[in-house]
């Protein structure tokens, strides 16, 4: 992607209407300040060195000052010559990689920079404990073997037309890919629905990198571009009212005598239509799609990997995904609490349209909201994470819709934690014009960033944070916090505490949901958000506790 070469100050992005009140000084200093060094005080003119290392260090470092005076090299070291006791501040130049296109007179991006020593030491950026859990995806003989049989099959196709936002339709496409191989059928690539709310039109290969996505199905269901010429007039047999939950028998019963018949089976509407519980092999699969197939298309995970560089540039990184859009409010059934008259605004958009309540109708407010259904609001999650011990300086991302009442409802978390930031505040001018008005890719992009943060929240369940967490238990139990809402609100609620104590209180009532192993509950859970144990093992026979 070309980026803009114009020598400036600061190559700050004109942040959005949702952040635009943020001081830019706080992305520059996340940027082009020089990282802190560890509290241990370790330097590497500190070292005991010897004499003869000593003698050829001067020699190479006068070899280095006779070339830059030759070749006018940058006068830019990879360390400062001045001792530890002398770096202001206990600050030192950090070690840099020069990027000529992204770069002002004097500073640039130290995006390769590792994360500072110091920081990683407390306790808020301390990983979970993985109990030796790994991915675990060894497929029977029986699976193996019926495997040549079905890549070889070319009588059957299925077509599935998926929609919703690009978490719910990984979703889709995950259960698609199953209902393929129980059926003995090639998958063609799956429909997009237009999304009538945000008017998306991206197509598969536009979010999914499809040459890896049929390379890593190649031996368990085979990918297909387009229906052949043999089926391409063929009336397929369509289907719009797939029950919840259905078993793989249900489906052979159902489908695989009008299949051989047709040949081309079209569903539509697949979420939540397969059964959570399903032989091992099958959720294996699932795992396997879900968090080894599906990768982003290539510019998307360019640009994802960018941004997330440039958050861990100065250290470790939370990631936030925050749910306090109005469809989310009026979905819920609970109240954004800014003000009577945002309140009011959700109320009547309630009444106007009672079908979209998807929470319990029988459920005043105030008992969803003691229930842990509502969304965690700025002001609970702030709360939170000060009492999880999120330092002060703590660098955030934030992933999400804009949140109804706009930077205003934001202003608890800005407050606190002055380094906040977005996809549009982190990107250089021009970078987001590619993902521009595509909703699905600028969601990706959200995705990558989170996924690649040292610990993420989620302010409320969904997709987005049913798919991270397992995603980030697969790549080893990284740090995911789940709000114990139900537990904790009570304590919110209570003004009597000192804060030292419901510091206490929140830090105990999280200590088994930081992102460790647990074991998915049957017929309650999906495998692609709790893997263990279907999807991961370890080398012990031990259950969990969880």
């Amino acid at each position: 992607m070309a980026r803009s070469k114009t020598k400036q100050l600061s190559y700050i992005a004109v942040p959005s209407q949702v952040i635009h009140s943020m001081s830019s000084s706080s992305l520059q200093n996340l940027i082009l300040s020089p990282k802190k060094y560890s509290r241990s005080g370790n330097c590497l003119f500190s070292l005991t060195i010897s004499p003869k290392f000593f003698l050829l260090f001067l020699f190479l470092f006068a070899l280095v000052g006779t070339l830059q005076i030759g070749f006018h090299l940058d006068p830019l070291l990879p360390f400062s010559p001045m001792p530890c006791s002398t770096v202001g501040q206990g600050t030192a130049a950090a070690a840099v990689v020069r990027t000529d296109d992204v770069r002002t007179d004097d500073s640039m991006f130290p995006i390769t920079a590792a994360a500072g020593g110091g920081e990683w030491k407390e306790e808020f950026w301390s990983q979970p404990e993985g109990m030796g859990y790994r991915p675990c995806l060894e497929f029977s003989k029986e699976y193996r073997r019926r495997s040549k049989g079905l890549r070889a099959d070319r009588r059957r196709y299925l077509l599935v037309v998926v929609s919703g936002g690009v978490n719910q339709q990984r979703n889709q496409i995950v259960d698609a890919v199953v209902i393929a191989r129980i059926l003995g059928a090639a998958l063609v690539v799956p429909i997009l629905q237009v999304n009538v709310i945000w008017g998306d039109e991206s197509e598969f290969s536009d979010i999914f990198d499809l040459e890896h996505f049929k390379r890593v199905l190649a031996d368990d269901v085979r990918v297909v571009s387009s229906l052949p010429s043999t089926h391409i007039m063929t009336r397929p047999v369509e289907e719009k009212r797939t029950p919840l939950h259905v078993s793989p028998r249900w489906i052979r019963s159902r489908y695989l005598k009008r299949l051989n018949r047709e040949g081309v089976l079209l569903l539509r509407g697949l979420d939540s239509r397969l059964s959570k519980d399903l032989p091992p092999d099958l959720q294996k699969l699932r795992c396997k799609v879900a968090f080894e197939a599906l990768r982003f298309s290539a510019p998307i995970v360019e640009f994802g990997n960018e941004l997330a560089m440039r958050m861990r540039s100065k250290g470790p990184y939370l990631a936030l995904h925050v749910r306090m859009e109005k469809d989310v409010w009026v979905r819920t059934g609970c109240l954004p609490g800014l003000s009577p008259e945002f309140d009011e605004i959700i109320q009547e958009e309630r009444k106007r349209r009672p079908e979209l309540l998807t929470a319990r109708s029988n459920m005043t407010y105030h008992q969803r909201k003691l229930a842990g259904l509502c969304p965690l609001n700025a002001l609970e999650v702030t709360r939170l994470l000060k009492a999880l011990g999120a330092p002060k300086d703590a660098r955030i991302y934030w992933a999400g819709g804009e949140p109804f009442g706009g930077p205003a409802a934001l202003q608890p978390l800005t407050r606190e934690f002055s380094h906040f930031y977005s996809k549009e505040n982190l990107s250089l001018p021009g970078e987001l014009e590619p993902f521009a008005n595509k909703s699905s890719l600028l969601a990706a992009i959200d995705y990558i960033v989170c996924e690649q943060s040292d610990a993420f929240m989620p302010s409320h369940g969904g997709n987005m944070g049913h798919l991270m967490r397992g995603h980030r238990a697969f790549a080893g139990h990284k740090k995911f916090i789940t709000p114990n809402k139900r537990q904790m609100l009570p304590y919110f609620l209570d003004t009597s505490l000192p804060e030292s104590e419901f510091h206490g209180i929140i830090k105990e009532l999280h200590k088994g949901s930081l992102g460790q192993p647990e074991f998915r509950k049957v017929g309650r859970r999906d495998v692609t958000a709790y893997p263990v144990p279907e999807c991961m093992c370890n080398n012990t026979n031990a259950r969990s506790p969880l």
